[in-house]
Order: C-alpha cells, then sequence, then structure tokens
C-alpha cells in the first residue's frame, strides 16, 4: 500500500509563501500523476496542480503564475511552491496520484490571514 505523506503547511499572511511537500512510500515513477488538490470548507476538492510522468502540468486557473508544481523522482517527492498566497487560497490541501489506482494523504491545513 502507497503512502503519501504531506508537509509543509500553516499560517501565513496574505501575499506570503508556503512550500508543500509530498513523500510516497515508494518510487513515484509508476505514477501516471502526481498532484496537489485542494478542499475548503463546503466545497468540494478541486485540482491546484499535478504533474504528469512525461512531464506535463495542470494548474487551477486561479493558482497560475503563483504556484509551481515540482517532482523529484530521485526522492520520490511532489513540491508545491505556492507564492503570492491569498485567503482564498485556504484549505486543507492533499498530495494525490494515480498509478492503476488512486492514492491520497491525509492532506495539511493551509490558511492564509487577511
Amino acid at each position: 500500500q502507497v503512502q503519501l505523506v504531506e508537509s509543509g503547511g500553516g499560517l501565513v499572511q496574505a501575499g506570503g509563501s508556503l512550500r508543500l511537500s509530498c513523500a510516497a512510500s515508494e518510487r513515484i515513477f509508476s505514477f501516471r500523476h502526481m498532484g496537489w488538490y485542494r478542499q475548503a470548507p463546503g466545497n468540494q476538492r478541486e485540482l491546484v496542480a499535478r504533474r504528469y510522468s512525461f512531464g506535463d502540468t495542470n494548474y487551477a486557473d486561479s493558482v497560475k503564475g503563483r504556484f509551481t508544481i515540482s517532482r523529484d523522482n530521485a526522492k520520490n517527492t511532489v513540491s508545491l511552491q505556492m507564492n503570492t498566497l491569498k485567503p482564498e487560497d485556504t484549505a486543507v490541501y492533499y498530495c494525490g496520484g494515480r498509478t492503476w489506482t488512486w492514492y491520497w494523504g491525509r492532506g495539511t491545513q493551509v490558511t492564509v490571514s487577511s
């Protein structure tokens, strides 16, 4: 069973930065894609950023130009650099990836104060 463990969440003021990391318990090259998703209270979980094994990336329109996803196959990690954070970025952020099935971390809270 693959485990994904997020770290790096916290409280930050608007305009600040945070870096989230996701460590996988096994080699991530087998994942078709890995990425970050978020869920704010009362909302559905949504894609933030996703990186495919062949290098392509997807970003939510709301984070384009502010967030950057990176993937390190040697370290089995996926990271999300979040800059110019806004209060509307406040959510629980989940690391997720797909092989033949989906795997999810438990999430890390990101709170952006105005």
